[in-house]
């Protein structure tokens, strides 16, 4: 295994994808806790559909691809959660809107520019090789701003995960915090794109936290383990992906499945034992 992985890192687009993957799968961890508890973990499905549509659009611009799709998942993660907010249309039914309106948009514009090209398919179905230079310093950069901020605000983030109402009353701006949340989920399903693919990245978002929440009851504990999860399924998957030839994303949802299945059968025993 040893022997495997150093043979991996003589290749500078896998050291890339792997100093990207394991920055990702820590944001995407962390976010996924409090995501999930808030029942926001379709807000990743939605944002990584409107971030094809951005992607399309940035193709057709011929500007540079994260920098147009980082700012328009930005905008879209705030118009989620006003619509959320709205009695009139419901979380889910939001959701569902983006999903459709944007992947439609999206095909459209390819459609009528480029036509679907290999660039495109990497970015709904994720590719290591699409990992530039360029790509991975941004990438950092927005990583280790993605971390700061979650460490900075923790307890207001804790706050408004367990009891927004609560929270409101004691004078904490839960709207304030619930657009952080949203910010931080948009940059970090952004980054994970080039590698998992606009369809698998929510899936690195949501299955970690899953996983952790089998056996963890603290909310602390939760991520810990969540982000030790995601960080050990992301390398499991690429080393699979490198041996067998599979896409790299296919191959980190189904080890995430893998364990995530594992942990329910260790709650199952702990229940009856």
């Amino acid at each position: 295994m040893l022997s495997t992985f150093l043979e991996m890192l003589s290749y500078p687009f896998l050291v890339r994808a792997l100093i990207v993957g394991v920055l990702v799968s820590l944001c995407a961890s962390l976010l996924g806790a409090t995501l999930v508890l808030k029942r926001y973990s379709m807000i990743g499905d939605g944002l990584s559909h409107v971030g094809f549509a951005a992607l399309a659009l940035a193709y057709a611009m011929n500007a540079a691809p994260m920098t147009v799709a980082i700012p328009i998942c930005v905008v879209a993660a705030f118009l989620l959660l006003q619509v959320k907010d709205s009695s009139k249309i419901k979380g889910d039914a939001a959701t569902a809107l983006m999903c459709s309106g944007a992947l439609a948009v999206g095909v459209m514009t390819v459609s009528l520019t480029t036509g679907m090209n290999t660039d495109v398919c990497n970015y709904m179905f994720g590719s290591i090789l699409a990992m530039s230079k360029s790509d991975v310093t941004l990438s950092v950069i927005l990583s280790a701003a993605v971390l700061l901020l979650y460490i900075l605000f923790y307890n207001k983030i804790f706050a408004v995960t367990f009891d927004e109402a609560f929270s409101a009353a004691t004078g904490v701006r839960t709207k304030l915090y619930n657009m952080l949340i949203a910010f931080l989920t948009a940059i970090t399903v952004v980054l994970g794109m080039r590698m998992m693919g606009t369809l698998l990245i929510s899936s690195l978002i949501v299955f970690p936290s899953l996983t952790a929440m089998r056996v963890c009851r603290r909310f602390k504990t939760t991520i810990l383990v969540s982000a030790l999860l995601s960080v050990c399924c992301f390398l499991t998957g690429i080393t699979v992906s490198y041996l067998a030839s599979v896409p790299t994303g296919a191959c980190i949802v189904v080890t995430d499945i893998l364990v995530f299945l594992v942990f329910a059968v260790i709650e199952k025993i702990r229940e009856r034992i």
